[in-house]
């Protein structure tokens, strides 16, 4: 099995002739994705690589039974893009764009949590899970294998450059990955860590998660709680990258638009501190998450 993601998948592409979501799209299909669909207003009856383009959702939607949206579309756009996918049932949302206005990340994910739509993004990279064949968004490029192999380790990551290495860092241990979510860097995303861990809980096929930390956020803090109350019981081997910004000035936004210390908030040491006491496996090196994944699965 896997989470959120797999066979099960019938997936549309929102602004599919573009030119990233035209080269993604062909990756997706050669790695054994099941994309159906794609909409771009005005070029319906058009096809990328095989793949059928319509007008609006609506029209995807009487053909095809989809469940699954990959919004690749200018930050103006995202907005009336999401809300169209609420509205016509997609059940799950990757958000790719990014520097979408904060204002206009408010207004879509309040009706899709009220939906009970699941939203990656935005800012992400996508999703993958490897014995699925399965992949969402540029994640892996056109070689996935050369850090996406299947296994038993699930990734979280706000970084996409992160989501890759980590699972590098798995296969390098001798393992594979189950799923590996790059959740975004915006300040605002939909899916937050501490909410794909009870998934991972559930899932058969996961038997650890390596979670990958970054400055700003009290996204580490909510997955402490999530350890300490038991709702998630497999091992969770964090790293917490940034240490140095704790000594920039405060406000500082380094990297991502969230990753940034507001006074005692989002410091990577207090985070580090807060997830030891939890019980999570924290690496002092980021090449450390190789033997505390052998230690935690031996």
């Amino acid at each position: 099995m896997a989470i959120l993601v797999g066979k099960g998948s019938q997936v549309l592409i929102q602004g599919i002739t573009g030119r990233e979501a035209t080269m993604v799209t062909k990756q997706m299909l050669d790695y054994g994705t099941p994309v159906v669909a794609g909409v771009t207003p005005g070029r319906g009856g058009q096809n990328v690589d095989g793949v059928p383009v319509y007008d609006t959702i609506k029209a995807a939607c009487k053909d095809h039974q989809l469940n699954t949206s990959i919004v690749y579309v200018p930050p103006a756009a995202v907005l009336d893009a999401v809300l169209e996918a609420v509205d016509n049932g997609i059940e799950l949302i990757i958000i790719i764009t990014e520097n979408i206005p904060q204002m206009d990340a408010l207004k879509l994910l309040q009706p899709a949590q009220a939906r009970g739509v699941q939203i990656i993004g935005p800012n992400s990279v996508g999703i993958i899970s490897p014995a699925e064949r399965c992949k969402l968004g540029a994640i892996g490029g056109d070689k996935v294998e050369r850090c996406f192999v299947p296994g038993t380790v699930g990734v979280i990551s706000r970084s996409g450059g992160m989501t890759a290495e980590c699972s590098w860092m798995v296969k390098r241990a001798g393992y594979g990955v189950s799923t590996s979510v790059s959740i975004g860097g915006d300040a605002l995303i939909g899916t937050k860590p501490h909410t794909l861990l009870p998934l991972f809980e559930q899932d058969d096929l996961t038997e650890a998660v390596v979670l990958f930390a970054e400055p700003g956020t009290g996204f580490e803090e909510q997955v402490s709680a999530s350890l300490e109350s038991g709702e998630f019981s497999k091992p969770l081997i964090a790293y917490v990258a940034g240490r140095f910004t704790e000594h920039l000035p405060s406000g500082t936004v380094f990297g991502h638009a969230a990753a940034m210390i507001e006074g005692d908030a989002g410091r990577p040491s207090s985070k580090i501190e807060r997830l030891s006491q939890a019980g999570a496996l924290v690496a002092e090196q980021f090449d450390e998450i190789i033997p505390l994944l052998q230690q935690a699965l031996r």
